[in-house]
């Protein structure tokens, strides 16, 4: 059964190459397609295009396809193309022409674009979620292992003293912009599609506010042509946010695997979080660290690939759009993925005491020492020549002992004012307004 076949039959091959992976996909929309059903039919009934009973009817049916689906035993059946035509036809097959009437108004244009975001803003949620729990552990490893030194780098030579404190610290720092551009995402996916039919709107007397409302947006896209080109450039905008986490997390896995180096040996995990070789017994590798470098690198090029494909498409409903459902939605599985093991790795991190104490990180030391200087009265270049030519004469001397108090340093970690920059960001997601108006649906 298809809604769009008329008299004629596709060839096999056609069929199979243009409905590619959308059944498989449109199990992750299905539960958003019934909520969205049933904020349209209260619509349609207060527009007078269904009556009470016709509402209630189909209300109940709505709600018992969302239970199966909620129980995993919602499925697409054989010759349903697709999970719209999978609810209208339960629906139809339940009660009849009521339930035929439950497209009025509507195109699967924009149910997709209605599920789609619905879909991204139910995983930015779940996003925003496991990034907190992240940052928090950050910030407790970042206390808890404030006074223990670690050697800095710039060139990958060595710079400056810096600490474990600082390193934990400036990850969580991170996490609190990576969220500032998601919540710029969720404004943008956070309004209401619905009612832009085929892209052109509708002749029926439709309460788009009212779809609006029902469903916990925001606001509308108002402009009908334009919520169609909305799709494509809100998965492109969330792609983008989804990956300046990918790339936080890629970058920390990067340190992690440097710093488990044995040439390095400032880490260490419980042997059951690395993994062995075959033939080299003493070996302890960062496999979960290095995947998930390699998972957040290719979430790096999402942004990139959905602009390309959505690249010189015309205003309007394009085919080329159906396939965005394969890029993104992995993404937001393996994200989470990645959120989780960068969690379980972290809080089973071991950090090695008084690496600094080491002599052969005693060059690290050398700003301190040519500040010693200046604050004694000397100008800082001559300072620093006199340091660099105790270091060239092998008569450099340092102490490891730091005293360095300004905001964000060492001794100055400033924690708490990177946590409420965090929840600031989060207290304007506001996702209960979201909660409250699905669970009204629901109920």
């Amino acid at each position: 059964m298809k809604l769009w076949q008329k008299d004629k039959t596709a060839l096999a091959e056609v069929e199979k190459f243009t409905v590619g992976r959308d059944r498989e996909l449109d199990m992750y929309l299905a539960k958003f397609d019934v909520l969205g059903s049933l904020a349209h039919i209260q619509m349609l009934q207060s527009v007078g295009l269904l009556s009470a009973e016709e509402r209630i009817a189909l209300q109940a049916g709505l709600r018992d396809i969302y239970s199966s689906i909620e129980q995993g035993v919602f499925i697409l059946e054989d010759g349903v193309e697709d999970v719209h035509s999978q609810v209208e036809y339960l629906l139809t097959k339940k009660l009849g022409d009521t339930g035929k009437k439950i497209h009025s108004a509507r195109s699967r244009n924009d149910q997709v674009l209605l599920d789609m975001k619905m879909y991204l803003r139910s995983e930015i949620e779940e996003i925003v979620s496991a990034v907190k729990e992240l940052f928090d552990l950050l910030q407790t490893q970042s206390e808890k292992y404030k006074d223990y030194l670690l050697p800095g780098y710039t060139h990958l030579q060595l710079a400056m003293p810096s600490s474990f404190g600082l390193w934990f610290g400036a990850y969580a720092e991170s996490l609190v912009d990576d969220l500032i551009t998601l919540q710029a995402a969720y404004q943008v996916v956070n309004k209401n599609p619905l009612g832009s039919a085929a892209g052109y709107g509708s002749s029926f007397p439709i309460d788009r506010g009212m779809t609006t409302r029902l469903l916990g947006f925001a606001d509308l896209n108002y402009n009908v042509v334009y919520a169609q080109m909305g799709r494509g450039k809100s998965e492109r905008i969330v792609a983008a946010a989804l990956a300046n986490i990918a790339a936080t997390l890629s970058r920390m896995s990067m340190d992690a695997c440097i710093y488990l180096n044995q040439n390095f040996g400032f880490i260490s995990f419980p042997d059951e979080l690395t993994t062995g070789s075959s033939i080299m017994p003493h070996k302890k590798n960062p496999d979960v660290f290095e995947l998930i470098r390699s998972h957040c690198n290719r979430i790096q090029a999402l942004p990139n690939e959905i602009m390309l494909m959505t690249t010189n498409l015309p205003s309007g409903y394009q085919r080329d759009l159906q396939l965005l459902k394969e890029h993104i939605i992995p993404a937001f599985q393996n994200l989470k993925a990645c959120i989780r093991m960068a969690g379980l790795m972290v809080s089973n991190i071991e950090v090695k005491a008084d690496l600094l104490e080491d002599p052969s990180y005693r060059y690290v030391f050398s700003v301190e020492e040519v500040n010693k200087l200046v604050l004694q009265g000397i100008p800082f270049r001559d300072a620093y020549k006199e340091i660099g030519a105790a270091i060239e004469e092998g008569r450099f001397t340092y102490s490891t002992k730091l005293h360095h108090t300004h905001e964000g340093s060492i001794g100055n970690l400033q924690n708490d004012q990177i946590a409420r920059m965090m929840n600031e960001i989060l207290h304007q997601f506001n996702f209960s307004i979201l909660k409250e108006a699905l669970a009204k649906l629901l109920n």
